[in-house]
Parts: C-alpha cells; structure tokens; sequence
C-alpha cells in the first residue's frame, strides 16, 4: 500500500471515530465561510488534513487542545505578493507572516527574475521549500517588463516550460505588457497558451486599461486584477469574469477606496492581496490579516471579509484543498482573540502548531544562494559628468510627480532650473534629479530625467530595488551626494544607502540580487528603520512612504511618466519622450 493511500485510508476511518486522530482543536467558534455563520464545534485533524468537525465530543486524539470559544478562522491567503519586496528570502518571509495567520502565499518572483533569469526563480522555489507556510510560485511573464529598458535577463515561453511541472508552480504572474498582449505578440501568446495548456491560472496586470482592453485581456484567458484603483474598475473587471484582489501594500494602498464595490451578490469574486509590502510593516502589521481588520473597520462584515481573505482566494487559484475549514481540507487554522484586531493567538500549519502569541516555533534556516547573485551589481565608475541633464531648446521640461503611497505618476510640463545648458535642481521647487543607470551586463546606459513630489531638502538616495528592471536609481538634490551614493551601492553590492552633505547617513545592504538580505528579519527591520530616520534629515515633514515610492518610479508599464535606463518613458504613448518639452 502507498503512503498516500495509506494516509486516504486513516483519514476516512478516522473521520468515523474508527481511528485515533491526531490532533483536535476543541470547544472553537468555527468560521464557516460558505454560510457565513459561526458553528461551535471542535476541528478533528489526521496527517494535516480535517477529517471531521465534531460536535458530540465523541472523537479522541493523542494531542489535543482547548480553544475556549476562541474564534477560528481558516489560514490566510495572500492573493499576490512579490517576496522579495519584503526584502526577506521565501524562508525568513514565511517566519515573519505565519504568527500572523498567513498560510499561504501566491508570489510573482520576477523581481529576482529581472535580475537572474531563471536561475533566480529556481533560487525562490529551492528556499520556499524550506518554509513553513506554502509558497506557490506564478510564473514571471514579463521578464523583461518592457522592451525599452534593460533587465538582467529575458524570458521566454521556452525558457518557463520546463517549471510548468514544478508541483509549486500555479499559474503565469501578473501580465503587465499589454501591448503584446491586444497586439498579438507571438512570444506573450505562447506563455499564455502554456500556461493554458497546464490548467494553470493566467494573473493579469491591468493598470489604467479601458473597459475594451479588459475584453482583449479576457479573450486571452487573463483571470485576475491587483491594478483596480477604482471601485468602478473592479466592478467593471468582475463583470467581465475577473477575479479582483484587492491590495493594500506600503505603497499601493487600495483597500478604502475599492471596498464600495464589494456587495453580497459579487463578493465571492474579490480576494485580498498585498503585491509590496516591506519588512517593518509585515512584522508589525503583517498582511492579509491587516486588510481583514481594515475591512471590518470600513463596515464589512467579519465573515464576508474572512471568505475573501480564505476560500475566495483558494477557489481564484484553484487550491480546492484549502481556505475552508471542513472535512478534506488542509488543516490549516488560526484561533483569532479579536474580530476586529485579527490578532492572532496561535497557528497550525498541516495541523501542526508553527506560531504562538506573535512568536514562530519552528528553528530558522539560513538560505543557500548561489554565488553570483550575490555580485549582482556592474555599474561603472560614476562621475558627475555621467549625470548632466542637457537643455539645449529652453527651460521647459516634462516633469515626472510622483503621487505619495501610489504607484502611478503624474505627466507635468513646466519650466525648470538650468544653469549654462544642462538642469539644476531646486529644493525650493522641489524638482530633483532622476537617474537610472544599467548595472546587470555592463550596458551603463543611463536615463536622466526631472521628478517633483519627493522634498528633499538636501542629500541623495540610491537604490538597486527599482521595479522591474532593478538597475540603479538615484534621486538628489546635488551631484556629488548622487555620485556617492551610487558610488556606495556598487561597494555594498546593492540595497539602499542614504547620503548627505558628503557623508553616508545610512544604508541597508541587499546583497541577494540586490533586492534581499540573508539576515534575521529582526536586524531587516532595524536596518530599515535607519533608513526611515534618515530620511526624516532630509525631508523633516516626510508624510508618505519614500522608499517604496521612489522604487516604482522606474517601471515603465504604470501610468504617466517612468524613467528607465533608456530614458524618460510615456506609459500612456508607450514611447519615449525627451526630458524637454
């Protein structure tokens, strides 16, 4: 007899008393998130699976536990999330969110794609095995976003199909290129089709398209939207057959403005996700639990908030073994204090406790990574000159604003600084210098652009986490604090670093890719926060999230201006526009 028809056949007669279980959580208050109802029952669990509720007491187990009425709400899922924005590995990632009863997790690795193809997909894969919540990988299928930029990699359909099989590998992440989408790009029709082919879930990216495009996107089988910024957007997508998750992030925060347009008649259509979220607010916050309070405290109901935080999102990625807690499913659970907090007081994983008032159970592994992506960043040696913006017409420029906690920009043409043909920046007006400068093959192609909205009052900040190509980015006030900070981020092989008047006030290196650390995510979140006081130096009324902010100004594929390592970007043309106007 196999294993698994062994556990089949345990799990069946111990589901009719004939069989000791091996866990039951008694006397809980049971989430049922089909009726939206609490059902008072005790959870009886066999080789990490619920193989019956019971409500006689007539069930014995060798570990047992009292819930003492304790709500109990299935494990968390998360919708879509890149992992590495958390700057964490999937590993020290799942210890952060597991204490916050996230069980689950749909994440897009092409960040780390963007950087090293698909040796840094099978980097994620290989570590998520070793976490304690499950990990599902989409498939990255814009790797590079655009072709007007210059990525570490390219991807193509040939290049994913051999991780179609990979038994974590659920779907194609987020297609944000939608011009080779309703164009009929050959290339992005055939990771479609794949993917298709596979019974694999296709995730779509549908940042300011039109009603129409959203057609062209569902002839082509695209399921979901994490773009919804509107609740007239989701009702839209919804009505078209879409799947919405609804994101709140560090800085795409979505949630209050979408939740008007979740209604009992559609609401098994909506998910949560979290897309961006960073290290500090994931200890403090965590996620998905965070959107639930949220949701109750906009006026949701708690169960309709759970359904769509559980068994919405499991049925979006067909995981039909989870999000439910009922005979069949996985034993995953969270027993809740407070509806309204979503604290989490204990967490079982596969029936097995993993985290308990806030804190993991399991021992921390460190991750092994391969070699060169930890000498992932080539920039040449930077001199001021590489960073002269020339005006040769006039003072009148197109100017990128950035819109605080959002990823979208704002397209503004005004006149500008410049001083013996080429721009000054002015803390006065608030216009900065942008670059972003090719650090993956040695190109060094550089884009120069004008961006307003940040405040900097002094300083520089540069950053290797700039969406998705993750070249260089830097923003400053001065050429020489920009070149030092450039300068920093090769030494330290990329992350973040924080300059000044000459001198480097804080830096936080991310030398996986320069986009994750391998340190505890306790020292993550201490180095973070340095850079969140140093950045109060240089911008004293700083009300927004900066860092996030700043690394979504490169992705050319979100409305108005980008800029890129080939230069300043027009999302609405798809095209490049000179920085002068």
């Amino acid at each position: 007899m196999s294993i698994k028809l062994q556990q089949l056949t345990q799990n069946v007669l111990s589901s009719q008393g004939k069989l000791e279980a091996d866990f039951i959580l008694r006397n809980a208050q049971i989430a049922d998130v089909f009726s939206l109802t609490w059902q008072k029952a005790d959870i009886v669990v066999k080789n990490g699976m619920i193989v019956a509720l019971d409500r006689t007491n007539k069930f014995h187990a060798k570990q047992e536990e009292d819930a003492a009425g304790g709500y109990v709400i299935p494990g968390l899922i998360d919708g879509h999330i890149h992992i590495e924005s958390s700057m964490l590995t999937p590993g020290e990632f799942s210890r952060v969110l597991l204490p916050h009863g996230i069980t689950t997790v749909m994440t897009d690795p092409h960040e780390i794609a963007n950087v090293a193809g698909a040796e840094g997909i099978q980097f994620m894969l290989d570590d998520a095995q070793k976490a304690d919540m499950d990990i599902f990988v989409m498939l990255p299928s814009s790797v590079p976003g655009t072709q007007f930029e210059n990525a570490g990699a390219t991807l193509t359909a040939k290049d994913l199909a051999p991780f179609l099989q990979h038994e974590q590998v659920r779907g194609l992440a987020e297609v944000m290129d939608f011009p080779a989408v309703l164009n009929g790009q050959e290339d992005m029709l055939q990771k479609i089709l794949l993917s298709q082919e596979a019974n694999l879930v296709i995730d779509g990216h549908c940042a300011g398209l039109q009603s129409e495009q959203i057609t062209g996107y569902r002839a082509a089988g695209i399921h979901t939207d994490h773009e919804c910024v509107t609740a007239e957007e989701a009702i839209d997508r919804v009505e078209q057959g879409m799947y919405v998750l609804i994101r709140e992030g560090s800085a795409a925060k979505n949630l209050r403005d979408l939740l008007p347009a979740v209604q009992s008649h559609n609401a098994r259509r909506f998910g949560f996700c979290t897309d961006d979220k960073y290290v500090d607010e994931l200890i403090d916050e965590g996620s998905i639990n965070y959107d639930i309070a949220m949701a109750i405290a906009e006026g949701m109901q708690p169960l309709q908030a759970i359904q769509l935080a559980t068994v919405n999102t499991a049925e979006c990625y067909r995981l039909l073994d989870r999000g439910v807690l009922a005979p069949g499913y996985k034993a995953d659970f969270v027993l809740v204090e407070n509806l309204s907090t979503m604290q989490a007081k204990a967490v079982w994983k596969n029936g097995q406790k993993v985290a308990e008032n806030g804190k993991m159970l399991t021992n921390r592994q460190e991750p092994v990574v391969p070699a060169h992506i930890h000498q992932s960043v080539h920039l040449p040696t930077i001199t001021k000159d590489r960073l002269q913006l020339a005006f040769t017409k006039g003072t009148k420029a197109n100017v990128m604003e950035i819109v605080p906690n959002q990823l979208i920009t704002n397209h503004v043409i005004m006149d500008v600084p410049v001083k013996d043909g080429f721009f000054v920046p002015s803390v006065e007006q608030d216009l900065l210098k942008l670059a972003v400068i090719e650090r993956h093959h040695q190109l060094h192609t550089t884009g120069l652009g004008i961006v307003k909205g940040f405040g900097l009052q002094k300083g520089a900040v540069a950053t290797t986490v700039a969406h998705d190509s993750h070249n260089a980015l830097v923003v400053g006030t001065n050429d020489e604090d920009m070149v030092l900070a450039l300068t920093r981020i090769q030494e330290i092989q990329g992350g973040f670093v924080i300059v000044a008047d000459g001198q480097i006030l804080a830096e936080m290196p991310l030398t996986i890719g320069g986009l994750m650390t391998d340190v505890p995510a306790q020292q993550a979140k201490e180095q973070l926060a340095g850079l969140h006081r140093a950045l109060k130096t240089l911008n004293p009324t700083l009300y927004f999230h900066f860092l996030l902010t700043f690394s979504f100004v490169a992705l050319p594929v979100i409305p108005t201006l980008k800029l890129t390592d080939t230069g300043l970007f027009d999302v609405t043309t798809f095209q490049h526009i000179s920085v002068e106007a």
